[in-house]
């Protein structure tokens, strides 16, 4: 294999060539400071360096799963979220920048009170939202949940990474959750089965379980909605992302369950994308965070 240099990589004729899943610039940037065990800083101070016959074939591998519309985070196998270097996997979901809204807001609303806060995340897959959480307030006492044992291994391996406390547990949803939080978060399921965006060549390399969920892209966020009450302290918060056209559909079903205080936020491209509410201090179990029948069907 021909030897280049970092200029030649980067000046190659498939920036221009029009290939669908031609990367951009910063791709071909964060490729060769990966196979050259440098910086985006080193690459772009040294056009001049000469690549190894080694590192020459690993990044025309690496280039090769990109051109085939492989995500660059799994091609890396990290992510950056709150400032953190994740390590992600295929296992996970790649976070997103909009998720930061969530973690803004419970910041927003952290409780202040004498003894440490609880909180709860809900499908966690990285661990993303929890440990960003927890590298503001090393002091509360976080749990993060996953239905995928692989993504919490994925979760647990970037906690050890950060040398951050949380407390990981294998639940579907609530199922093996005890106790009462001050917060409880997620960022769930929320696409509709037959969404097109699922067909993007991106979206076919993550996790469907992490994506879907039934028709209207419901029931999951039914589903937290309608059992979350048994798990709040009174005054507790309930936050959720959701996509940017279901903000009524979640203040309504948290309104039918009796949540007070109901908002939903913007993220940067002004699209609803975390609605929360308050549990009041009265329980209420009813039914009416249930989706109609014909939004749970398949």
């Amino acid at each position: 294999m021909e030897r280049r240099t970092i200029g030649d990589c980067l000046r190659q004729p498939l920036l221009t060539s029009g290939h669908p899943s031609a990367p951009g610039r910063l791709d071909l940037e964060l490729l060769l400071a990966s196979v050259t065990g440098r910086n985006r800083g080193f690459v772009l101070a040294h056009p001049e360096y000469l690549l190894s016959y080694n590192e020459s074939r690993l990044y025309h591998q690496l280039l090769e799963r990109r051109l085939q519309g492989e995500p660059l985070a799994y091609i890396l196998g990290y992510r950056e979220f709150w400032g953190l270097t994740l390590k992600v996997t295929p296992a996970v979901l790649i976070p997103r920048p909009d998720t930061e809204l969530l973690v803004e807001q419970a910041l927003a609303h952290w409780p202040e009170q004498s003894r440490a806060v609880t909180v709860l995340e809900l499908g966690t897959g990285s661990g993303a939202i929890a440990l960003a959480l927890a590298s503001e307030h090393p002091e509360a006492q976080i749990t993060a949940s996953d239905l995928s044992t692989a993504a919490l291994a994925v979760a647990r391996q970037n906690a050890a990474n950060l040398g951050l406390r949380v407390r990981f547990v294998h639940s579907d949803w609530f199922d093996a959750i005890s106790g009462r939080f001050d917060l409880i978060l997620s960022n769930p399921p929320y696409v509709a089965v037959d969404d097109p965006h699922l067909r993007d060549p991106a979206l076919q390399h993550e996790p469907r379980m992490a994506l879907q969920a039934g028709p209207r892209g419901l029931n999951a966020i039914a589903r937290i909605i309608r059992e979350a009450p048994d798990h709040l302290r009174p005054d507790g918060l309930l936050l959720l992302e959701h996509g940017h056209d279901q903000g009524a559909a979640v203040r309504q079903l948290l309104a039918n369950k009796g949540y007070q205080n109901i908002q939903t936020l913007q993220d940067l491209g002004n699209s609803d994308r975390v609605t929360l509410g308050c549990w009041p201090g009265a329980e209420r179990h009813t039914e009416d965070g249930a989706l109609p029948k014909s939004w749970t069907s398949s």
